[in-house]
């Protein structure tokens, strides 16, 4: 019996390896879970994130982005290099290789900073410009920051500067969680960047299911959990620094410009039978000057007498300066300090001599390469006629793909007027018949300028010329003239034309064939240019101007004026 009880007693050995086994798995998934589960608190290293490889180097975060290209700490403070600041933050920083110094141009004028000139230093009176030992010039940040529109904060460890230059469209996130933190990737077993506290706001870039993508006021770029953060909202509104706006001069009424074509000075003396019919308009501008040398010297045709029977009619004269000379190289000539300065000062003298109230600067077939130096020429020029009550236009061709370099918008901020030329769109060279001006053309002109340039400093040209087209039956391409708009009316009825409104473009289309050849007219007439006018008044605009004086008819003045006036 003894021996019975003793039997039943034991546990088997199978029960007890089962046993042991789901302990084990047991284990084991719950050290996966754990495993799994549990956040990591690996910290990525900041130097890695950020770039930088030594104290003497500093980062640069601009507008949510790390820049390939770093600063440099000198003794203690951040510095970047000229190229830097002025092709990302403020090309009004600008390296003038004549003079060898940073000239800066501000609504008060022109600085000229040279290398280690005490003169214009930091708050630790580091000079705001050094040469590094390679020759590369360098500009402390904390003196950009001065003279741009831009966010900018310093911080350490590791050396940072983190800026912003782009606030459209901007929203933010506010953290909720008393405490958490960015990660590199989103996931929470993704790399610690950074640790946020409840209230903080964050840029916000992106909504996935269970983070969000964000960027700390302190440059990092990264992903928080959905639950640790607000919904979005629209970041506060950015407001310029007004003593960093160039006011410049404006006028309280609409801009009616007539461009008057003077080759000489029996042109000139034809002021008044030219301007005869004339109605509504407020500025005449006379084609006086041209550059004729890459040493800047001027050709000038300005008349005093001319400006004092344009006063007497109540016009303004906006002296008109072109760069069309042969011999006269933008890129080359512009790129020289002494050569803009003696444009300049030719100009400003010819002005006072006269009487003028306006420059206009007509410089077309500009290279990429010439930009830099003919916007640094526009500032310069600028600062000197403001100084003496100038008005400042300047002519552009209709914004196209492949005119984008021009930098409009860069062009514009110390200028008074950009006059956007709306026209030529087909024209003397054009592979094919077509407007010279269509509505289409204009308006997507108009509306890539409004990109970049508000509307009360854009004037927009029309023109008073045509072209005849001619398609001769089996040749290839087409030949074209000029005709002002009673020309384009005499080849309409020398020739049989049918004259239909077409829409789509904004004009009436004259068209004829012979046995040889097609003959094709997009005219510019009343209809046409009372068109262009309702679009320069939908858009606000500051005003029309008309190329030229002489091709219109004395009705259009009529239609001009109306759409002006309002």
């Amino acid at each position: 019996m003894r021996k019975d009880r003793k039997k039943k007693g034991r546990i088997s050995p199978v029960l007890v390896v089962v046993l042991l086994i789901v302990l084990i798995a047991a284990a084991g998934v719950v050290s996966f879970l754990v495993q799994r589960y549990t956040p990591s608190r690996v910290q990525m290293d900041r130097n890695a994130y950020f770039q930088v490889t030594g104290d003497t180097e500093a980062a640069l975060v601009l507008n949510g982005s790390i820049c390939e290209e770093k600063g440099v700490m000198i003794q203690g403070e951040l510095y970047a290099s000229s190229t830097f600041v002025s092709q990302q933050l403020n090309s009004a920083f600008y390296w003038d290789q004549e003079s060898q110094a940073i000239l800066l141009t501000i609504p008060a004028g022109v600085m000229r900073i040279a290398p280690g000139d005490a003169t214009y230093s930091t708050a630790q009176g580091q000079p705001a410009v050094q040469t590094g030992a390679d020759g590369t010039v360098y500009i402390a940040m904390e003196y950009v920051q001065q003279y741009t529109d831009m966010d900018y904060a310093f911080y350490t460890e590791p050396n940072r500067a983190v800026m912003r230059t782009e606030w459209d469209g901007l929203s933010q996130v506010e953290v909720t969680a008393d405490e958490s933190v960015v990660r590199y990737r989103g996931g929470i077993k993704s790399d610690i960047l950074t640790g946020v506290s409840g209230g903080d706001p964050l840029y916000y870039l992106e909504s996935l299911e269970n983070w969000v993508h964000v960027m700390t006021q302190d440059g990092y770029t990264g992903y928080i959990e959905k639950e640790d953060v607000s919904e979005a909202q629209e970041a506060p509104v950015h407001v310029q620094d007004a003593s960093l706006i160039f006011t410049g001069i404006r006028r309280d009424y609409k801009i009616n410009l007539a461009w008057h074509q003077t080759t000489s000075q029996e042109a000139n003396a034809a002021f008044g039978s030219v301007t005869a019919n004339m109605k509504g308009v407020n500025v005449i501008s006379p084609t006086w000057f041209s550059v004729l040398d890459n040493t800047g010297t001027l050709s000038s045709l300005a008349s005093a007498d001319y400006v004092n029977q344009a006063h007497a009619a109540g016009l303004e004269v906006w002296g008109l300066i072109d760069n069309f000379n042969e011999n006269f190289s933008t890129e080359t000539a512009l790129a020289s300090y002494s050569v803009r300065t003696n444009i300049i000062n030719q100009l400003i003298f010819a002005a006072q001599q006269t009487g003028l109230d306006g420059i206009n600067v007509d410089f077309e077939q500009l290279t990429e390469a010439s930009i830099p130096h003919y916007i640094q020429f526009l500032r310069e020029l600028s600062a000197a006629a403001h100084g003496v009550n100038l008005v400042v236009s300047v002519d552009t061709a209709v914004p196209q793909s492949f005119t984008e370099y021009y930098n409009r918008g860069e062009q514009a901020k110390t200028v008074d007027y950009m006059i956007m030329m709306g026209y030529d769109e087909h024209y003397a060279g054009s592979e094919e018949a077509g407007s010279v001006a269509s509505l289409p053309f204009v308006e997507a002109g108009i509306q890539t300028m409004l990109e970049d340039i508000p509307a009360d400093k854009i004037i927009c040209a029309i023109p008073f010329y045509t072209r005849l087209w001619t398609e001769t039956f089996g040749q290839v391409g087409v030949t074209s003239e000029v005709l002002g708009m009673d020309g384009a009316d005499q080849y309409v009825a020398q020739l049989g034309m049918t004259k239909t409104w077409d829409a789509s473009v904004g004009q009436n289309v004259a068209m004829a064939e012979t046995d040889t050849a097609r003959y094709t007219i997009w005219m510019e007439d009343e209809q046409s240019i009372e068109e262009k006018m309702k679009l320069i008044a939908n858009y606000g605009l500051a005003g029309v101007a008309e190329w030229k004086l002489g091709f219109e008819r004395a009705t259009v003045w009529d239609i001009i004026a109306k759409y002006i006036a309002q």
